[in-house]
């Protein structure tokens, strides 16, 4: 089975129309991977003077090209690190604040404008700016420093931004996935294994998905019908089953 690398998380700075990266600008690698994330879509109507109200939405009228936020929480912790660990979690996310920071407008000098922003982990894409950036501090050493901090980040553009694939999108087979079959009300595996033409193997089958007790399966229990196990004195497991799943969706402005 080939190894996958595990892909992080990024923060891109951007020029500041979005356009493309700025020559030169801040990219930091996240140091633990969002557990989530939240895609809110919105949508800025209003009623129209005089409209009719019981008309539904041909009574409505768009009044702003919409909104796309994106909001997660990224976790920093300097006891985790194991090159050029440092003393204050606050040197890490320094960098993120740097996001949120007004800058000299690109198109007029004379104004402050926030610096654009890619988060980018594998094929999901979102350019906008921070809107908003909450940091939470903890485990303080013992000279007060902190060693452990969240950043809970909302990003935001000012439009409706689709997802985009390449490809039909079929998964095909994964190494370490087989398909389960679930046991029905008083069924047992040797009529599982019956109805799928595997009659004759279904000690090595229960073998190698480790039920001990063939004839009374739980209803719901899932069932890998290709596993196989050697069969002598006993059950014997020498091939296991696993369940994986994994899958992203893009966001490109």
């Amino acid at each position: 089975m080939t190894e996958q690398t595990l892909v992080m998380a990024k923060l891109i700075e951007l020029k500041q129309d979005l356009s493309t990266e700025l020559p030169g600008g801040k990219q930091i690698d996240v140091q633990f991977n969002p557990e989530t994330m939240k895609v809110t879509f919105a949508n800025q109507v209003a009623q129209p003077p005089g409209g009719d109200q019981s008309a539904g939405t041909s009574g409505m009228q768009f009044v702003g090209a919409g909104t796309t936020k994106l909001a997660l929480t990224l976790w920093f912790d300097v006891t985790a690190m194991a090159d050029n660990p440092v003393d204050d979690v606050r040197r890490l996310t320094k960098d993120v604040i740097h996001f949120m920071t007004p800058k000299e407008s690109e198109s007029d000098a004379t104004k402050l404008s926030p610096p654009g922003i890619r988060f980018s982990w594998g094929s999901f894409l979102f350019d906008g700016m921070v809107e908003g950036l909450e940091e939470s501090l903890e485990f303080f050493s013992s000279a007060g420093k902190p060693l452990r901090a969240s950043i809970a980040l909302t990003l935001a553009q000012q439009k409706i931004l689709v997802s985009s694939f390449e490809g039909a999108g079929s998964a095909g087979s994964r190494p370490g996935q087989r398909p389960f079959t679930p046991a029905k009300q008083g069924q047992s595996l040797q009529q599982m294994s019956g109805a799928a033409g595997k009659g004759s193997d279904w000690q090595s089958i229960a073998a190698g998905n480790g039920i001990e007790d063939p004839l009374r399966m739980a209803p719901g229990t899932l069932v890998d019908l290709n596993a196989k196990a050697s069969v002598g004195g006993g059950f014997g497991v020498s091939a296991s089953a696993g369940v994986g799943a994994s899958g992203r969706f893009g966001l490109g402005g």
